[in-house]
């Protein structure tokens, strides 16, 4: 079993890890409402996509 012949320093472990960092995800707006939603993903809250109703917004319903 190979074993290190040097200890690796602070600051080269630090290097070599740096790519590691996650990514924030990129988050556009929606063109009819104007909240927050992933590129390529329909709206939540409207349900609209590239500018049509795609998807049955969700709508509260009451209780009698």
């Amino acid at each position: 079993m190979g074993l290190p012949s040097q200890k690796r320093t602070k600051s080269s472990g630090k290097r070599r890890a740096s790519h590691f960092a996650l990514a924030k995800p990129a988050v556009n707006k929606c063109a009819n409402c104007g909240t927050s939603i992933l590129p390529h993903h329909a709206c939540k809250k409207c349900g609209f996509f590239k500018g049509a109703k795609k998807v049955a917004s969700k709508t509260k319903s009451t209780k009698k």
